[in-house]
């Protein structure tokens, strides 16, 4: 098996090639040539060093495309006190199987593919939906590593002209704008939500929080929102006015979608729920410049698998690490 770390993924990953990959494996989910298990999620650390709540979310994510030459299973952790600390929030490896042998055939470090395949959500989104056809002016609640990499895959699916980044935590948002400035996205820190909705083509919600994180009455007409923080019921970005003016609501796995705060909170019918894919095969989208539209995103393995056949068909047979089992 080979081992990728982080650096080595680093040195496979191109966000214009896997935005094609990431829509490839929406198409194929929508027509149904996936398999694609039920990903359970469970607490994880209570009685952990006297702990009476959990320390955080673990979760199993095995998926394979009809076709593919491999399988893969991601294990992920979710753990939102790391944002307290230099810990990431959502850590994973990802481990590709050979899918005519059953053959192991590499373990990724899995924070990057989670956080670019992700990114690639609303990169696709955003270029599909966002309103006109030039770069948006966008806002991005939310200061961590899936703030940057929806910043990242929009401006390299559609161009950000300029980005607003709100965080609670002052020296969090200044650090997250300040990485977009240095890859040439001209992004500010701002003080409050309003400051960063107000007027934005496109908002991205990347946070796990668990109350909305702005007021509806604050998008213009025309906007685009895309929340990918909230995966289970007790978490929720967005609230009811949100949905109350939206005309369309999109979501790209939207059994899961339908379980979680966002929708379940803010009484939004199920049916409402979109296929995202639809949108990639040219049958559903914006239908005014004016109208507001959701995509709501849980992540699907289906992505995670499709992004591993990616980088292993990059890799070379001397990437990474080789170890015998």
């Amino acid at each position: 098996m080979h081992v990728f770390d982080d650096d080595a993924v680093a040195a496979l990953l191109s966000l214009d090639d896997l935005l094609g990959v990431v829509e490839t494996a929406f198409l194929k989910q929508g027509r149904g040539e996936v398999e694609r298990p039920d990903r359970p999620h469970f607490p994880v650390g209570t009685g952990l060093d006297g702990r009476s709540d959990p320390a955080g979310t673990g979760l199993t994510m095995p998926a394979y495309v009809h076709g593919d030459p491999a399988y893969a299973t991601k294990l992920a952790s979710v753990h939102p006190g790391n944002a307290d600390t230099d810990r990431p929030t959502v850590q994973a490896q990802v481990v590709l199987t050979d899918a005519g042998t059953g053959e192991p055939l590499a373990l990724f470090a899995g924070e990057r593919i989670t956080n670019a395949r992700t990114g690639c959500i609303g990169g696709l989104a955003a270029r599909e939906l966002a309103a006109g056809s030039s770069s948006v002016d966008l806002a991005v609640i939310g200061a961590g590593q899936q703030a940057r990499w929806q910043t990242r895959a929009i401006d390299a699916a559609r161009g950000v002209a300029s980005a607003r980044i709100y965080s609670p935590t002052p020296d969090s948002r200044e650090s997250c704008a300040a990485d977009l400035r240095d890859e040439g996205i001209d992004a500010e820190a701002v003080d409050s939500p309003e400051s960063a909705v107000t007027d934005a083509d496109v908002v991205i919600t990347a946070t796990t929080s668990g109350t909305p994180v702005f007021s509806g009455g604050l998008l213009a007409d025309g906007a685009l929102v895309i929340a990918v923080g909230a995966y289970e019921a007790e978490m929720c970005e967005l609230d009811r006015v949100t949905f109350d003016r939206a005309g369309q609501v999109f979501a790209d796995v939207p059994e899961e979608v339908a379980s979680i705060g966002d929708i379940v909170d803010n009484d939004v019918d199920p049916e409402r729920l979109t296929p995202l894919s639809v949108v990639f095969e040219g049958d559903a989208g914006r239908e005014r410049d004016d109208e507001i539209l959701v995509v709501d995103s849980v992540g699907s393995a289906v992505l995670d698998t499709a992004t591993a056949n990616y980088l292993w068909r990059e890799a070379d047979e001397g990437d990474g690490e080789w170890v015998a089992f």
